[in-house]
Protein backbone atom coordinates (compact mmCIF):
# COMPACT_ATOMS: atom_id res chain seq x y z
CA UNK A 1 0.00 0.00 0.00
CA UNK A 2 1.41 3.43 -0.98
CA UNK A 3 1.92 5.94 1.79
CA UNK A 4 0.30 8.83 -0.05
CA UNK A 5 0.37 11.04 3.03
CA UNK A 6 4.10 10.51 3.33
CA UNK A 7 4.54 11.24 -0.37
CA UNK A 8 2.65 14.48 0.06
CA UNK A 9 4.84 15.54 2.97
CA UNK A 10 7.96 14.74 0.96
CA UNK A 11 6.73 16.85 -1.95
CA UNK A 12 5.90 19.77 0.34
CA UNK A 13 9.30 19.49 2.02
CA UNK A 14 11.07 19.44 -1.34
CA UNK A 15 9.05 22.44 -2.51
CA UNK A 16 9.98 24.39 0.62
CA UNK A 17 13.64 23.51 0.22
CA UNK A 18 13.51 24.69 -3.40
CA UNK A 19 11.79 27.95 -2.38
CA UNK A 20 14.43 28.54 0.28
CA UNK A 21 17.25 27.91 -2.21
CA UNK A 22 15.71 30.26 -4.78
CA UNK A 23 15.24 33.01 -2.20
CA UNK A 24 18.74 32.50 -0.82
CA UNK A 25 20.29 32.90 -4.25
CA UNK A 26 18.45 36.20 -4.75
CA UNK A 27 19.49 37.51 -1.33
CA UNK A 28 23.11 36.39 -1.62
CA UNK A 29 23.45 38.03 -5.02
CA UNK A 30 21.77 41.21 -3.83
CA UNK A 31 23.50 41.57 -0.45
CA UNK A 32 26.65 39.46 -0.65
CA UNK A 33 27.35 36.60 1.71
CA UNK A 34 28.27 38.57 4.84
CA UNK A 35 25.30 40.96 4.69
CA UNK A 36 22.72 38.35 3.66
CA UNK A 37 20.45 37.56 6.59
CA UNK A 38 18.49 34.42 7.28
CA UNK A 39 15.53 36.69 8.11
CA UNK A 40 15.59 38.13 4.58
CA UNK A 41 15.89 34.66 3.05
CA UNK A 42 12.97 33.41 5.13
CA UNK A 43 10.85 36.39 4.06
CA UNK A 44 11.74 35.84 0.41
CA UNK A 45 10.85 32.15 0.62
CA UNK A 46 7.66 32.73 2.60
CA UNK A 47 8.79 30.45 5.43
CA UNK A 48 9.95 30.83 9.01
CA UNK A 49 13.59 30.90 10.11
CA UNK A 50 12.93 27.64 11.93
CA UNK A 51 11.90 26.04 8.62
CA UNK A 52 15.19 27.13 7.06
CA UNK A 53 17.14 25.56 9.91
CA UNK A 54 15.09 22.38 9.52
CA UNK A 55 16.53 22.10 5.99
CA UNK A 56 20.00 23.66 6.38
CA UNK A 57 22.40 23.61 9.30
CA UNK A 58 23.30 27.29 9.00
CA UNK A 59 23.81 30.12 6.49
CA UNK A 60 27.16 28.69 5.44
CA UNK A 61 25.62 25.32 4.59
CA UNK A 62 22.86 27.07 2.65
CA UNK A 63 25.40 29.07 0.64
CA UNK A 64 27.39 25.94 -0.17
CA UNK A 65 24.19 24.27 -1.34
CA UNK A 66 23.42 27.23 -3.61
CA UNK A 67 26.93 27.17 -5.07
CA UNK A 68 26.80 23.41 -5.69
CA UNK A 69 23.34 23.63 -7.26
CA UNK A 70 24.24 26.49 -9.59
CA UNK A 71 27.55 24.97 -10.62
CA UNK A 72 25.86 21.66 -11.44
CA UNK A 73 23.32 23.55 -13.59
CA UNK A 74 26.21 25.31 -15.31
CA UNK A 75 27.82 21.97 -16.14
CA UNK A 76 24.53 20.62 -17.47
CA UNK A 77 24.03 23.69 -19.68
CA UNK A 78 27.55 23.34 -21.04
CA UNK A 79 27.07 19.64 -21.79
CA UNK A 80 23.90 20.35 -23.77
CA UNK A 81 25.58 23.09 -25.82
CA UNK A 82 28.65 20.95 -26.46
CA UNK A 83 26.54 18.00 -27.60
CA UNK A 84 24.76 20.21 -30.14
CA UNK A 85 27.98 21.42 -31.74
CA UNK A 86 30.36 18.51 -31.37
CA UNK A 87 28.08 15.49 -31.69
CA UNK A 88 28.33 14.99 -35.45
CA UNK A 89 31.03 17.57 -36.22
CA UNK A 90 33.05 17.09 -39.38
CA UNK A 91 34.74 20.50 -39.41
CA UNK A 92 36.72 21.38 -36.30
CA UNK A 93 36.75 25.16 -36.77
CA UNK A 94 33.03 25.34 -37.46
CA UNK A 95 32.24 23.24 -34.39
CA UNK A 96 34.64 25.12 -32.11
CA UNK A 97 33.38 28.54 -33.23
CA UNK A 98 29.71 27.53 -33.03
CA UNK A 99 30.17 26.05 -29.58
CA UNK A 100 32.10 29.02 -28.26
CA UNK A 101 29.65 31.55 -29.66
CA UNK A 102 26.66 29.86 -28.02
CA UNK A 103 28.55 29.19 -24.78
CA UNK A 104 29.39 32.87 -24.40
CA UNK A 105 25.98 34.16 -25.52
CA UNK A 106 23.20 35.21 -23.17
CA UNK A 107 21.51 31.92 -24.01
CA UNK A 108 24.55 30.00 -22.81
CA UNK A 109 25.38 32.15 -19.77
CA UNK A 110 22.77 32.42 -17.04
CA UNK A 111 22.83 35.88 -15.52
CA UNK A 112 22.54 34.60 -11.95
CA UNK A 113 25.46 32.20 -12.50
CA UNK A 114 27.71 34.99 -13.78
CA UNK A 115 26.75 37.10 -10.77
CA UNK A 116 27.49 34.18 -8.45
CA UNK A 117 30.96 33.80 -9.98
CA UNK A 118 31.66 37.47 -9.26
CA UNK A 119 30.48 36.97 -5.68
CA UNK A 120 32.68 33.88 -5.29
CA UNK A 121 35.73 35.78 -6.52
CA UNK A 122 35.18 38.27 -3.72
CA UNK A 123 34.53 35.57 -1.11
CA UNK A 124 37.17 33.01 -2.15
CA UNK A 125 39.93 34.21 0.19
CA UNK A 126 37.87 33.63 3.35
CA UNK A 127 35.39 31.06 1.99
CA UNK A 128 37.54 28.58 0.02
CA UNK A 129 35.00 25.79 0.50
CA UNK A 130 32.56 27.66 -1.72
CA UNK A 131 35.15 28.15 -4.45
CA UNK A 132 36.02 24.44 -4.29
CA UNK A 133 32.33 23.51 -4.47
CA UNK A 134 31.96 25.61 -7.63
CA UNK A 135 35.04 24.01 -9.15
CA UNK A 136 34.20 20.42 -8.19
CA UNK A 137 30.56 20.53 -9.30
CA UNK A 138 30.86 22.91 -12.24
CA UNK A 139 34.05 24.15 -13.82
CA UNK A 140 35.96 20.86 -13.48
CA UNK A 141 33.05 18.95 -15.05
CA UNK A 142 32.88 21.52 -17.85
CA UNK A 143 36.58 21.06 -18.54
CA UNK A 144 36.32 17.26 -18.53
CA UNK A 145 33.29 17.31 -20.85
CA UNK A 146 35.02 19.67 -23.26
CA UNK A 147 38.14 17.50 -23.13
CA UNK A 148 36.07 14.43 -24.07
CA UNK A 149 34.66 16.21 -27.13
CA UNK A 150 38.10 17.41 -28.17
CA UNK A 151 39.38 13.85 -27.87
CA UNK A 152 36.57 12.69 -30.17
CA UNK A 153 37.53 15.35 -32.74
CA UNK A 154 41.16 14.27 -32.48
CA UNK A 155 40.21 10.62 -32.96
CA UNK A 156 38.42 11.67 -36.16
CA UNK A 157 41.60 13.34 -37.39
CA UNK A 158 40.16 16.84 -37.04
CA UNK A 159 42.55 17.92 -34.28
CA UNK A 160 46.07 17.03 -33.19
CA UNK A 161 46.01 16.13 -29.50
CA UNK A 162 48.42 13.65 -27.98
CA UNK A 163 47.27 10.70 -25.85
CA UNK A 164 46.03 11.93 -22.48
CA UNK A 165 46.51 15.58 -23.44
CA UNK A 166 42.84 16.41 -24.05
CA UNK A 167 42.35 18.18 -20.70
CA UNK A 168 45.39 20.36 -21.43
CA UNK A 169 43.86 21.17 -24.84
CA UNK A 170 40.53 21.99 -23.17
CA UNK A 171 42.40 24.39 -20.88
CA UNK A 172 43.94 26.03 -23.94
CA UNK A 173 40.49 26.49 -25.48
CA UNK A 174 39.09 28.05 -22.31
CA UNK A 175 42.11 30.37 -21.99
CA UNK A 176 41.92 31.47 -25.62
CA UNK A 177 38.14 31.74 -26.01
CA UNK A 178 36.35 32.11 -22.69
CA UNK A 179 38.93 34.02 -20.67
CA UNK A 180 39.13 37.00 -23.09
CA UNK A 181 35.33 37.28 -23.02
CA UNK A 182 35.35 37.16 -19.21
CA UNK A 183 37.89 39.98 -19.19
CA UNK A 184 35.87 42.14 -21.57
CA UNK A 185 32.62 41.64 -19.66
CA UNK A 186 33.99 41.54 -16.10
CA UNK A 187 32.68 37.99 -15.81
CA UNK A 188 29.32 38.73 -17.35
CA UNK A 189 28.64 42.07 -15.67
CA UNK A 190 28.82 44.01 -18.95
CA UNK A 191 27.16 43.10 -22.26
CA UNK A 192 29.26 41.90 -25.18
CA UNK A 193 27.72 42.76 -28.57
CA UNK A 194 27.08 39.76 -30.81
CA UNK A 195 29.61 40.80 -33.45
CA UNK A 196 32.34 41.44 -30.88
CA UNK A 197 31.60 38.12 -29.14
CA UNK A 198 31.89 36.23 -32.42
CA UNK A 199 35.14 38.03 -33.25
CA UNK A 200 36.59 37.04 -29.85
CA UNK A 201 35.55 33.43 -30.41
CA UNK A 202 36.94 33.25 -33.93
CA UNK A 203 40.24 34.78 -32.86
CA UNK A 204 40.56 32.36 -29.96
CA UNK A 205 39.65 29.34 -32.07
CA UNK A 206 42.15 30.31 -34.76
CA UNK A 207 44.87 30.54 -32.08
CA UNK A 208 43.74 27.19 -30.67
CA UNK A 209 43.99 25.58 -34.11
CA UNK A 210 47.50 26.93 -34.56
CA UNK A 211 48.35 24.74 -31.58
CA UNK A 212 46.03 21.76 -32.08
CA UNK A 213 45.02 21.82 -35.74
CA UNK A 214 45.75 18.74 -37.90
CA UNK A 215 49.43 18.32 -38.63
CA UNK A 216 50.48 20.63 -35.76
CA UNK A 217 51.60 17.86 -33.42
Amino acid sequence: MTDTCGDGRDRRSAAKREAIADAALRVFLSEGYARASVDAIAAGAGVSKRTIYNHFEDKRALFLTIVSRCSAALAADHAAIAARHFGDARDAREALVGFGDEWLSRKGRRADHAALVRLLIGEAAHFPDAARAWSDNGSELVLKDLAAHLRTLADRGLLEIGPGAEETAAGHYVALVRSPANGLTFFGALPLPDEQRLAVVRSGVDAFLRIHGPGRG
